[in-house]
This record gives C-alpha cells, sequence and structure tokens, in this order.
C-alpha cells in the first residue's frame, strides 16, 4: 500500500508543475508524466491507494507548525512568542514584520492541497469510468470539496481548471493558469461534491477514521454558512477575483443561512456512530485519542515512521511533521531550584521540571504565546466552566526522578524563600488572578543578588512567603512563559514512565472536525437569521455544548479526581439573545489553540475588531509588566497571498502575475 501512497502522491506532483511546493524544476524531474498511466486509478487497488493518500495528506498541513501558526498567531488566541522567527513576527501585524508573498505561511495548504485536489479528480474520474462504488468515490469528493473550502476560505477565487478543464484530472503540467471567482468554487465544487458525498457516504466509515455522511454535512453546513456570510459582506470585504455577489444559482445570504442550519442539524438528529463525549476533559484526553466525537483527524502511529512522514525520535519542523504543540509551549525546562539534598555552600542549582514526552509538558518552540485576555476575558470563568483547566497546563510539576542523575534526590528547595519542594509537587504555577503579595525579581535586584536571581526567575517567576512554588499572576504573563496548550499536548504510551521522546513530532492523532462543530454552525446560522426548529433556538445549541462543559471528571491544576456538576449554572449563565460576539467567544472557549480561528474571524468578519489591540509582558524574563500592542489588520488582508513560489513557476509578465495576486499584496 505504501507504494501506491507513493505513486499516487508523485503523480500529483508531476500533473500539477504549476502548483508547486518548490522551483517549477524541482517538481518537473521529480516524476516525468510518462511514467504514469492514466488507467492506473480504474482499478479497485489504484482507487483504494488514491484514498489512502487522500487521508494521507491532512497530515501535509494538521499539525505543521507553521500552517498553524499561519491559522492562530495575529488572532485574538495568539501573539508571537519569546523565540519567534520572522514567519511568526511577521504573522502577527503588529509592527514586528511584515506579512508578504515569501513570509506568509498559507503557502503550505496551497503547496499541498492542488496535488490532492488533482489526486481526488483522478479517482473520481477513472473510477466512475471503470464503474467502482459511488460510496468510494464520494470519499475523494469529500477531500476534494475539503480542500476547495479550505483554499477559498484563505485565498479567494482559485482555479479549478489545472490544466485539462474545470475539476478534470490533469495528466499534462501547465505554466497558466486562471483563477476562478468564489462564487464558481462554490457553487461548481465545493456544494455539488459534497451533496453526492452526503447521498453516497456511510455513516460509519469504511475503515477506521474513514469521512462520512455526517462528516460531510457538517463541512457542507459550514460552507454554506461561510458563502452566506460572503454573499451578505456585511463590513464591505473586499474579494477576489473581483466579481459581484450575487449567487448563480439565485440564492441571497439568508437561504444559504438557512441550508447550514438545516444541514448542521440534520447531521445532529441523525449522527450516526458519533455523539459528545460526556466532559470536555475526555475529548482532549491522550488516552482517549480517536473518540466518537471526533468525524475526521490527521493520524499518526508510535511504531512506523514511514506512515507519519516523519522520524519517531526527532522531530526537524517540516512537513509531515505533528508538531504544532511545540510552537505554543514555553522553556519550562530552564526553571532552576537548590538542591535538597545538600547544604551550605555544597548547594547546587538543578532542572527540578525535564522536558518529557507527556500530555501535560512536551518540547518547548516559544514561537506563540496567548495574550492576556486570553486568560483574564475568555477564561474569566474557571470554576464552573472546565474548559480552562481542559485547555491548558498551568502547573509545572517536579519531575527530576527521569533524570538518573537525580534520581536520588528527596526534594528541591525555592531559593527566595528556602520553602521545600517535594517530587510530583508544583515548582511553577500560573494563578488563577492577580493577588497582592507576588514578589517578582526586577532587572536591578538582580543585579545586586546574583546567587538567587538566575533560578527560578530565568524565567520571571514570583514568589510568595508562603508557597514553595513560583507563581505567575495573570498580568504577569509574558511572550517567554505562559500557560501552555495541554490539549494539544504530545505523549509516547510506549516510554514506560521515562522521558521519553520530547524531541519529536507529537504520535497523536490531530484533531480536525468535530461532533460538537454542528452545534456551533446550527446556532450561528439560527443568529444570521435562519428560521429555527422546536428546542433548537440559537441559546438552547450553545446551552448543549456550555452544560458539558460544567460537568467536571478530573482537574487538570489540581492532578486529581474532581467530580463536579455545574451545567445549569453554566446554561443559567447564557445571554438570553445570542449574539455572534458571544458565539465567537464560545467557539474560542471550546476549540482554543486548535486551529481554526483565523477561520471563524474571517468569515464573520470580525478579525480587524477582535484582534486589534492584545496585552502581554514582553520577552525578556524581567518582564512582567503588561504592554498594549496594536495589530493593523487592513480589510485587504481578509485573504492571504498567492504564494511567490506558484508565481515565480507560472509563464506570465510581469502584469500578469501581478494581477494574480490577491491586491494586498501587490508590488
Amino acid at each position: 500500500m505504501n507504494t501506491i501512497i507513493n505513486k499516487i502522491r508523485n503523480f500529483g506532483l508531476a500533473s500539477l508543475a504549476l502548483l508547486t511546493l518548490g522551483s517549477c524544476s524541482d517538481i518537473l524531474d521529480e516524476q516525468p508524466r510518462t511514467d504514469f498511466d492514466p488507467n492506473f486509478f480504474t482499478q479497485q487497488g489504484g482507487v483504494e491507494g488514491g484514498l489512502t493518500a487522500l487521508y494521507a495528506h491532512l497530515r501535509d498541513t494538521y499539525g505543521q507548525g507553521y500552517y498553524y501558526n499561519n491559522c492562530e498567531t495575529g488572532t485574538d488566541e495568539y501573539t508571537y512568542g519569546q523565540g519567534a522567527d520572522a514567519n511568526f513576527k511577521d504573522a502577527d501585524l503588529s509592527g514586528a514584520g511584515s506579512l508578504t508573498s515569501q513570509s506568509s505561511r498559507s503557502d503550505v495548504l496551497w503547496n499541498s492541497s492542488f496535488t490532492y485536489i488533482n489526486t481526488a479528480s483522478g479517482v473520481i474520474e477513472n473510477g466512475t469510468a471503470a464503474g467502482m462504488a459511488e460510496s468510494l468515490l464520494s470519499e475523494a469528493r469529500f477531500f476534494r470539496a475539503f480542500d476547495y473550502f479550505r483554499l477559498v476560505q484563505m485565498f479567494g477565487g482559485v482555479p479549478l481548471d489545472l490544466g485539462s478543464g474545470e475539476l478534470k484530472f490533469n495528466i499534462t503540467p501547465a505554466r497558466v493558469s486562471k483563477r476562478n471567482t468564489v462564487p464558481e468554487v462554490y457553487t461548481k465544487a465545493i456544494f455539488p461534491d459534497l451533496l453526492i458525498a452526503i447521498e453516497n457516504l456511510p455513516e460509519s466509515g469504511r475503515v477506521t477514521g474513514g469521512v462520512t455522511k455526517t462528516a460531510a454535512r457538517l463541512v457542507l453546513a459550514q460552507a454554506y454558512l461561510t458563502y452566506g456570510w460572503w454573499l451578505e459582506n456585511p463590513n464591505d470585504i473586499p474579494t477576489y477575483p473581483e466579481c459581484d455577489r450575487v449567487d448563480p444559482d439565485g440564492h441571497d445570504a439568508q437561504w444559504y443561512f438557512q441550508a447550514a442550519y438545516d444541514t448542521a442539524l440534520e447531521g445532529i438528529q441523525n449522527p450516526g456512530p458519533f455523539a459528545l463525549q460526556p466532559t470536555f476533559y475526555d475529548v482532549h484526553l491522550g488516552s482517549n485519542d480517536r473518540n466518537n466525537e471526533i468525524l475526521l483527524y490527521a493520524d499518526h502511529t508510535e511504531n512506523s515512521e514511514e506512515y507519519n512522514g516523519g522520524s519517531l525520535s526527532y522531530g526537524s519542523g517540516g512537513a509531515p511533521d505533528n508538531f504544532a504543540s511545540w510552537m505554543v509551549a514555553w522553556s519550562y525546562d530552564t526553571m532552576t531550584a537548590l538542591r535538597g539534598d545538600l547544604t551550605g555552600e555544597n548547594k547546587a542549582a538543578f532542572t527540578p521540571v525535564l522536558r518529557a514526552a507527556t500530555q501535560d509538558l512536551g518540547r518547548p518552540w516559544v514561537r506563540m504565546a496567548p495574550p492576556q485576555e486570553v486568560f483574564k476575558n475568555t477564561f474569566a470563568d474557571k470554576t464552573y466552566d472546565s474548559r480552562y483547566d481542559g485547555t491548558f497546563t498551568t502547573v509545572f510539576r517536579s519531575n527530576w526522578n527521569l533524570n538518573a542523575d537525580f534520581a536520588g534526590i528527596q526534594t528541591a528547595i525555592n531559593p527566595f524563600n528556602n520553602l521545600e519542594i517535594r517530587l510530583g509537587e508544583p515548582v511553577m504555577t500560573f494563578l488563577d488572578e492577580d493577588i497582592p503579595g507576588i514578589k517578582y525579581l526586577t532587572a536591578e535586584e538582580l543585579a545586586n543578588d546574583a546567587d538567587k536571581g538566575h533560578f527560578g526567575n530565568a524565567v520571571g517567576g514570583g514568589w510568595l512567603p508562603d508557597r514553595p512554588d513560583y507563581v505567575v499572576g495573570p498580568s504577569a504573563i509574558s511572550r517567554r512563559k505562559y500557560p501552555i496548550l495541554w490539549k494539544l499536548g504530545p505523549y509516547r504510551t510506549d516510554n514506560n514512565g521515562t522521558i521519553g521522546q520530547p524531541n519529536a513530532g507529537s504520535t497523536r492523532p490531530f484533531n480536525i472536525l468535530k461532533f460538537s462543530e454542528l452545534y456551533f454552525a446550527a446556532a450561528e446560522a439560527a443568529v444570521k437569521g435562519a428560521q429555527t426548529q422546536s428546542g433548537y433556538s440559537a441559546r438552547e445549541l450553545i446551552n448543549v455544548i456550555r452544560g458539558r462543559a460544567g460537568v467536571w471528571r478530573f482537574s487538570n491544576a489540581k492532578n486529581e479526581v474532581y467530580e463536579a456538576d455545574f451545567s445549569q449554572e453554566m446554561k443559567d449563565a447564557t445571554p438570553q439573545t445570542i449574539t455572534i460576539d458571544y458565539i465567537l467567544d464560545e467557539l474560542s472557549r471550546e476549540y482554543f489553540g486548535e486551529g481554526h480561528r483565523w477561520f471563524d474571524l474571517v468569515r464573520t468578519q470580525t478579525w480587524a475588531e477582535r484582534a486589534a489591540t492584545y496585552t502581554i509582558a514582553d520577552i525578556n524574563w524581567e518582564s512582567y509588566e503588561p504592554q498594549t500592542f496594536t495589530r493593523d489588520i487592513p480589510k485587504e488582508y481578509y485573504l492571504r497571498p498567492i504564494p511567490q513560489s506558484q508565481l515565480d513557476a507560472m509563464e506570465m509578465t510581469a502584469e500578469e502575475r501581478d494581477a494574480f495576486q490577491n491586491p494586498g499584496y501587490r508590488y
């Protein structure tokens, strides 16, 4: 099967020299098109191999750290962190860099998607001619629509003709291209493919993790919803290629909002094998991966580097390495404390929190950091709502015993108050609120107290007289130190309680579509005016999710079983009238850091409003005073740039290349 996968992948690359990962010559030299027989897809094995490649291609983007940056940095969920390179600073739009066609990592999506769109077209076109079952071909229809939906949201109108005609399987390298309009992409490609897929896909996946009617209904509902917003265009956001915001089928925005609601509700009422997990914690618990709330995921394994497309021992940071969670982890392993087994002048500093392949830790790259508003506003409720605890690692506990050299150490000592930290106890804690009395060491004090200053405060932690752990209040969260994303945290289950492989990409599946998203799609459509069914108003739909969020069975912060039911309190706190702003708040609480946020803000045309300013302390360890940063988000940036590699590969005049590019990024 791996041979088939590779053959399909290479075929797609050779077929689309226009749509390249690097230079044109690199792609053309990889495999001459004469090496391939178009009849390959007429065989059962060819169809199945093509479908396998379509599932595999999800790993090219989902979990890829730089594509993740493209979806999160610059939103109200993330800014750049202490270790950010230009890719992350450029994406933040706050003056630290400049977003261009060369620096935008939207190229990750562009370079991957067209290859597999063509593979899908090959499966559909040749498999149909050979009389293959439509249930198989509809998997390819799903992926073709899914990829086009991602592309049209990010770039606007994109090519439907890859060289052999619109939605045709292309075997001839092409050097010219024409972008279709947004309505054409939706009405010719996305909607028809998904409608056929819903009709023919099974309720339960053909294979583990296989696409289903429910997954197709969710993507179709989201596509209807997004297109409805595009037609309505409440904030006068420009589109490209330029065209009238008129639906070729004669429907208005309201028709599509209703279609989104009806489609999402059909998915909720006919779930097949899918359902909400009993708690938010269960959705993301590593040992519960691939649970029945997940409709689609980019899968990984702990025993096959060939399957993953990346090393199991060391991650390089390239696709398809699953390293998104590295981006949002600060360097917790730079914390130090004194060894409690030594006395007097023999006391020495050591690292009480070791880097480990556990869900609460992982490999820190410090590329991205959440602004303080995330903790003060988005997750203001940390008592009833379990999603704060189920999203972040806020307590970093000692694990020095994983290093054989430190195995005999029984206690560590906080050098500022001389209190003991025992094995397994907190070394550093991000507090739920700012409390009086926290002492942070300033740069001036460091100069006068060098024997203590280099210890835990190398990361900017403070301390209290009666607590052995370093503490950080919400107003001291900085680009250097912050709660990290527990829900995406990597883990290895084959490390027998040792450090594992914290330098490798995560072997967990990366979740892409969830059953819970159907509730949000229906609720948003209802807010936009869709007529609702009894029991399924926007508030009732949102309260299904909020009620679940009020149920606790474990506390990550306390590291212990914690059973509580605040579901009624959560529902009671929901406003009687649901607004788009409230839905966006809930979307962030439910899916924080999962790569959705840029799409949510762009769809609702609220990016510039909700992400215009943010607050965070700066990069240095002694930075604990909040600063306000301002972003410049022009309307033209609601589309990402066409990658420069694409423009350079096309046989066009300079004027034609400029016209092919989205207006906000032309030279």
